[in-house]
């Protein structure tokens, strides 16, 4: 059901294209928006101020929904750390100044949770955000990101703009990169399940000792999440969107395994990092303020994301 407020805006979405970008885009087209600008990297690589002018000048957007990002698990972090910098600073800082200089009237940032600190103390409230360091494998990615609410709140009080900066967790469903170099936990475990059955496999190596807890949100539920918080919302406050709901990795795995068929042996890498030690938002400020709370319990949302990928891999090998 479409209340008519996208039906004469022009919305363009960064990294449209992607995961979480086509279920926002699909969306938008759902709610009645018929203008939506989805630039590809091919055409546009919005680290370079030309192309973000370019973008602006051709999309002539009223809101920007900046999802784009060089993104990874803990491996890629660790391996390119500069790139994770350099790209998602440059991107975000450029939309934004460009946005408010070009006249867009909305900047929906979308920044992540690896944003937190380090140690912040469980639920993160939106409070906590500038009380320590962030995980350090993550942090030149969430630093980066970070710096869009400091744009943001900047931007609006020396300019009055309107932009707000959102802080989703880990999120995962059908339609997620399963690609090892480029995978978060959940696709990458249904990956390695996965083949270990299918090759016949004693047992599958997973990275850490299993203790870390995450909180995970589904894909459509994060979409919701976000349009309801560019429709309603107007403050460069922060707010987390997420389920509510941590589980440890160990378990994770354990649902994972069961899921996709494996029945060997989990061997716990100790030797690799875990990253954060414990990760659940509070997402009371997001349900004051635009009225979101997820719909999609995890154990329904990984029924789904493994029948998905199961259904997929079996196209392809016939």
């Amino acid at each position: 059901m479409t209340n008519g407020f996208w039906n004469d805006k022009r919305v363009c979405v960064t990294g449209g294209a992607g995961f979480l970008g086509s279920a926002i885009v699909e969306e938008l087209r759902l709610r009645g928006c018929a203008h939506v600008a989805i630039p590809r990297s091919r055409e546009f690589d919005l680290r370079t101020l030309d192309a973000v002018q370019r973008l602006y000048a051709e999309a002539r957007p009223d809101m920007v929904i900046h999802l784009a990002a060089i993104v990874g698990g803990i491996g890629a972090n660790s391996a390119r750390p500069a790139e994770f910098l350099y790209d998602n600073l440059m991107m975000g800082t450029q939309l934004m100044h460009e946005a408010w200089r070009g006249g867009v009237n909305k900047f929906v940032g979308i920044g992540t949770a690896c944003a937190y600190p380090k140690f912040t103390p469980v639920p993160f409230r939106e409070d906590e955000l500038w009380n320590g360091y962030p995980e350090e494998t993550n942090a030149p990615y969430g630093l980066a990101k970070k710096m869009l609410l400091v744009q943001s709140q900047a931007y609006r009080q020396q300019y009055g703009f309107n932009s707000i900066y959102l802080l989703p967790v880990n999120i995962y469903g059908p339609g997620d990169s399963f690609d090892p170099q480029r995978s978060h936990v959940i696709p990458a475990l249904i990956k390695k399940c996965t083949d270990a059955r299918r090759s016949g496999a004693e047992e599958v190596t997973v990275w850490g000792d299993g203790s870390p807890t995450r909180e995970f949100l589904y894909v459509n539920d994060a979409a919701e999440g976000i349009l309801l918080a560019a429709e309603h919302y107007d403050s460069s406050e922060p707010v987390n969107i997420g389920l509510g709901f941590e589980i440890a990795i160990k378990e994770l795995v354990e649902k994972i395994a069961r899921l996709t068929g494996f029945e060997g042996y989990l061997n716990w890498d100790s030797t690799k990092p875990n990253g954060q030690p414990r990760r659940r938002l509070d997402t009371s400020r997001a349900m004051e303020q635009f009225g979101f709370r997820a719909r999609t319990g995890l154990d329904e949302g990984l029924r789904r994301t493994v029948e998905w990928y199961l259904a997929r891999e079996e196209r392809v090998t016939t």
